[in-house]
Parts: C-alpha cells; structure tokens; sequence
C-alpha cells in the first residue's frame, strides 16, 4: 500500500483518500467538501509555488492549502 500526503501527489495521480488528519473545525470544514475517507481523487495541478494544490473529487475541483493537504493521507493507485 502506498500511502502518501495529498501535498506530495504528483499532477494527474489519483488515488483514494485513506484518513484525514484534522480535527475540530477544520477537519469538519474538509469533510464537509467531500474530502473523506474512501472518496477517489486526482491531483489537477500546483500553483507555481506549489501552494494551493487543486484537486479532482466527486465531479467538481477545488483547491487546499499545502497546510490543509497535508493532513489528508491518501493511498496512491
């Protein structure tokens, strides 16, 4: 199993997210945007200077913070 920390994912890897690492109203905040455990998602892109990170999930993108992707551990495919 590779696991690994959504922000290290390279453009156009998916995999599925495996634990979220955040609590309180942040962790909340992450969930709420779909971003759980078992979702599948693929890495779209870094900005230049690689924060945000956009990402695919559940048919629509978003982008994170490297310090909020940084708690989504996700097993790589």
């Amino acid at each position: 199993m590779n696991v690994r920390k959504m922000r290290q994912m390279l453009k156009n890897q998916s995999g599925t997210i495996s634990a979220i690492r955040a609590n309180g109203e942040l962790g909340r905040r992450i969930r709420d945007m779909g971003l759980v455990p078992g979702a599948s998602i693929t890495i779209r892109g870094h900005a230049p200077l690689k924060d945000p990170v956009a990402l695919r999930v559940m048919g629509f993108t978003l982008t994170l913070r490297n310090s909020e992707a940084d708690l989504i551990d996700v097993e790589v495919k």
